[in-house]
């Protein structure tokens, strides 16, 4: 195993040298530093993270709370956690997994035994009860999601408000005039979540404005309860030629119930879905769609938050726009 008097002797400098030059505790010239760089590259060298720690007073650790319950969607969830494993990796950081359930105490058990240097919680909600605590922790930390009062917090997330604006923007343009949103399953509106009170906020906005005849329909994410909705919706607005869903689990199952019933999508219905580019891709047809961009909110979630331990000033806000693709479940409305 490589020893640091190993890389020392490698780039003709001190095994103090080299250790200023991983903990940055002393300044040290850019020609030096980058010879020790290029040995430790060279001889494959990695620092004992306990020393490291140590040395640093750093744990080299964020925690991620995950929102593993009811009324979510365990796939994307995963693919935020992944993004933000990965990136945490390439700060040579770990990452230690909370359960939404654990709430506030869990975050005060890891911030008070320094079990992590900093946090990141997602599943926000609009009156997140661990935004108090999150304010008076020691630690940086960052929200994947918005609270209604975001003052003293940095938050990023994809603009979901603009994402169902967009959504129906693209119906409207193409000729729709009632169209229905499937949402998210009642307990994630019952907990105030978010994204998904910011989606149905967005689409019942752009649809007074647009002078659409709009419905809002949450549903369980269930294949039963998409059959039950369509059934529902087709007895209760026979005009509907545009449905907006934001339901990943259900967007498929929905289709294909529409299509059970006799309504050819796009022919006789529009399909657009805030999901998963995958989710969107694999359906038949393949749906219209604004991309859930988990991988880059991941990704960002930790840089901002490295940014913090570095006391770096990062953005409070950070809003991604949403990018929508139109694809073949989309057209204009059949002629009467």
């Amino acid at each position: 195993m490589v020893k640091i008097s190993d890389v020392a002797r490698h780039a003709g400098v001190s095994p103090s040298t080299v250790s200023y030059v991983l903990s940055g505790k002393r300044s040290i010239s850019a020609e030096t530093r980058e010879r020790v760089l290029a040995s430790i590259r060279q001889l494959g060298y990695r620092p004992h993270a306990g020393a490291r720690a140590l040395a640093s007073s750093r744990s080299n650790v964020l925690a991620l709370m995950l929102p593993l319950r009811t009324g979510i969607h365990v796939p994307v969830v995963m693919r935020f956690a992944t993004a933000v494993v990965t990136t945490a990796r390439s700060f040579d950081h770990d990452v230690l997994l909370l359960t939404q359930e654990e709430g506030e105490e869990g975050l005060r058990r890891v911030a008070d035994s320094a079990l992590v240097d900093a946090l990141i919680v997602m599943d926000v909600q609009l009156d997140d009860p661990r935004l108090p605590l999150l304010r008076s922790l020691g630690r940086p930390s960052v929200l994947i999601g918005f609270p209604a009062d975001a003052t003293d917090l940095t938050c990023i997330d994809l603009d979901f408000r603009a994402a169902a604006e967009a959504c129906l923007t693209h119906l409207a343009e193409l000729g729709h005039r009632d169209v229905a949103l499937v949402g998210s399953p009642p307990e994630v509106y019952a907990r105030r979540t978010g994204f998904a009170e910011r989606v149905a906020e967005g689409f019942t906005a752009t649809a007074e404005r647009l002078g659409l005849d709009a419905g809002f329909y949450p549903c369980e994410a269930t294949v039963e309860e998409a059959r039950g909705l369509v059934a529902r919706l087709l007895a209760e607005r026979p005009g509907l030629t545009g449905v907006v869903v934001h339901n990943e689990p259900i967007a498929e199952p929905l289709v294909r119930a529409f299509q059970s019933a006799g309504r050819r999508v796009p022919g006789d219905l529009s399909v657009v879905a805030i999901c998963p580019d995958e989710v969107a891709e694999q359906a038949e047809p393949p749906l219209t769609s604004v991309a859930i961009p988990a991988e880059e909110v991941g990704r960002r979630a930790v840089e901002l938050l490295m940014g913090k331990l570095d006391g770096e000033s990062v953005p409070a806000a950070t809003l991604l726009p949403p990018a929508l693709t139109a694809r073949a479940s989309s057209a204009a409305p059949a002629a009467d």
